[in-house]
């Protein structure tokens, strides 16, 4: 078996009820609020509007709230589940994805509350029934970087 193929009419954007519906991440870990611009299994860019309501600003860092860089380059690795989720048809909650590498990471703009996060993802390698991913990730504000990535993720179907 080859898992599942690209459908032919695709979303090309996923509000919170859909991003549910494909990857298993709740409160407080689900860090993307929407996914748009999904160009099937390509790329796709995720939007994490950063609040103080926020767990990890009551220790990150009090009195000056910093979004842990950790949790920026997840809101990518999220943002890449729900494009291939949407893309393959994976809305069942059947999709797990692990990381397996990060590289060539790099912080170059602290985000901080109120600001709007947008992740750029690009697949530069993976296929429909591949269980092995490669992403490259741009995150921004305001046009600006904040970070940007390289990350394998291999793309389990649960049972």
């Amino acid at each position: 078996m080859n898992g599942p193929e690209p459908m032919t009419d695709t979303p090309t954007t996923a509000d919170i009820k859909l991003i549910k519906k494909i990857i298993p991440h709740r409160y407080p870990f689900l860090l993307v609020d929407k996914v748009r611009d999904i160009d099937g299994i390509k790329s796709a860019v995720g939007i994490k509007n950063v609040t103080m309501n926020e767990p990890h600003f009551q220790g990150h860092f009090p009195g000056n709230p910093i979004m842990p860089g950790v949790t920026i380059v997840e809101a990518m690795a999220q943002t890449a589940a729900v494009m291939i989720g949407t893309s393959l048809g994976l809305t069942d909650g059947n999709l797990n994805v692990y990381f397996m590498a990060i590289d060539n990471c790099k912080f170059r703009r602290m985000v901080v509350p109120g600001d709007v996060l947008e992740m750029h993802l690009e697949t530069t390698r993976g296929k429909a029934g591949g269980k092995v991913w490669r992403f490259k990730g741009v995150a921004t504000v305001d046009g600006e970087m904040a970070a940007e990535a390289e990350f394998t993720a291999m793309m389990d179907l649960k049972a």
